[in-house]
């Protein structure tokens, strides 16, 4: 199975009040989760899912679940950090970080997996 894992783009407001989940992004970055999966959608001509499971505090164990509900073999995930780091770590024992906007492909065989590429956004445009 090949996984690509695509952080949400920039949402830098300093001054936010409200729920971490509803702040908006900047000018210059995508907006968060779920909005950057409909431009990655949209770009890709494929369709989004929306999926509470990949929450801040998403892990390795979760995606077992997640791959048993969506059991394609090519499945891009849209989410945050350091989760997506943690979760490479998991599957490769590979240290990553993704950069805002970043995407990773990770291939993985039952519960081992090798990281093929991690890409900051200026390469994933």
């Amino acid at each position: 199975m090949h996984l690509y894992l695509l952080r949400h783009g920039e949402a830098d407001w300093p001054d936010w009040e409200g729920k971490d989940d509803d702040r908006p992004l900047t000018k210059s970055g995508l907006p968060r989760a779920s909005q950057t999966a409909d431009i990655a959608a949209e770009h890709l001509k494929v369709r989004v899912h929306e999926e509470s499971m990949l929450a801040p505090g998403f892990r390795a164990a979760t995606l077992a679940t997640i791959r048993r509900k969506y059991p394609q073999q090519v499945l891009m995930l849209v989410g945050h950090e350091p989760d997506f780091s943690e979760v490479v770590a998991a599957f490769t024992g590979g240290k990553v970080k993704f950069a805002k906007a970043g995407v990773a492909l990770v291939e993985l065989t039952g519960r081992k997996g090798k990281l093929l590429w991690l890409f900051p956004p200026k390469l994933a445009k």
